[in-house]
């Protein structure tokens, strides 16, 4: 089953083609790793399939429906000083309502599940400018998850973050995949930290320069 099809999408960024004429389809249980050089349309790629870019020309069809979709966007909450605790951002992920109640008994569920998968008990109840890199960025992942999408798009959620944190991000990225089943679709500068042998690389130039599994991507390509 094809989660998105994207075909023959353009999308221009401030008089500039930033991507053009791509097409690609994602399967259900696909986990996408998007590289290149910066500028090379990775985020562009994917803010259109969220809808924060517009997109030109082309087509995307979501075959599921949008509350199945999380969007991680890059630098989550490093730069600000938000007043709130790690639980109440980490709820904003289910938040539907604007009346009393805002959460279903489901949702309070779903967030000791996301807690105790991604090991952030110790942190939930501290405000979030208290929190390192590392731990602000596993909240914005647990707020992407409590809502227990089908699939998960992120835009180089490790940028700016040390080696050893990014290591253990990935580690959780790709448990999600193989023990859940979850699809997705990553822009990364840090493919040497993607342990899968079942990761599928699209590399981009504004177009499509490779499209294969891991093992066959070569550098300079």
């Amino acid at each position: 089953m094809n989660i998105i099809e994207i075909k023959n999408l353009t999308t221009t960024y401030n008089g500039h083609t930033a991507i053009k004429d791509i097409s690609f389809n994602v399967k259900k249980g696909e986990y996408i790793c998007l590289i290149g050089a910066n500028g090379s349309g990775k985020s562009t790629l994917i803010k259109t399939i969220v809808g924060l870019n517009k997109k030109d020309s082309g087509e995307i069809v979501k075959n599921i429906t949008p509350d199945k979709i999380s969007y991680l966007a890059q630098n989550n909450l490093t730069d600000i000083d938000f007043p709130a605790i790690g639980k109440e951002i980490i709820m904003t992920g289910v938040q539907k309502r604007k009346s009393l109640p805002f959460y279903k008994k489901e949702d309070y569920q779903n967030f000791n599940e996301v807690c105790k998968l991604l090991d952030i008990d110790s942190i939930i109840n501290k405000q979030i400018s208290d929190l390192s890199g590392g731990q602000r960025q596993r909240i914005m992942l647990a707020r992407a998850l409590i809502r227990k999408p089908e699939l998960l798009i992120l835009d180089e959620p490790c940028s700016g973050l040390d080696v050893n944190i990014t290591k253990e991000f990935y580690e959780i990225l790709n448990k999600l995949n193989k023990e859940q089943g979850l699809t997705i679709i990553m822009a990364t500068h840090d493919l040497d930290e993607v342990k899968s042998s079942d990761v599928r690389v699209i590399c981009l130039a504004t177009t499509i320069k490779f499209d294969g599994d891991i093992n066959n991507w070569k550098e300079g390509e």
